[in-house]
């Protein structure tokens, strides 16, 4: 009798995909989030700048495994607008 050989097909999960694709989005709201606001002592004006917002889009632009870049961008546009309003952040204030 001669014996079969058998490959064995492993194909990659979803799951493995779903993991990396929700890690990667996570980061992306954390670093969309960052805000740096610089105010001078003794006025009411502030300079926000995005740093978060803009290195998140240097990534997104420059990254290897491309998922989906509009969600990617969208993701990064509403955790600025949500790490703008809220009240954490880099505060520098000038004297």
């Amino acid at each position: 009798m001669a014996k079969r050989k058998t490959k064995k097909v492993t194909a990659k999960s979803s799951n493995d995909f779903d993991g990396e694709f929700l890690l990667k989005l996570t980061l992306y709201v954390i670093l969309g989030s960052l805000w740096v606001k610089i105010t001078k002592e003794g006025t009411d004006l502030s300079l926000p700048i995005p740093i978060g917002l803009i290195i998140g889009l240097f990534f997104a632009t420059h990254e290897h495994f491309k998922i989906d870049r509009k969600i990617e961008y969208a993701v990064l546009v509403v955790a600025a607008l949500f790490g703008f309003l809220a009240p954490f952040g880099l505060y520098i204030q000038l004297g």
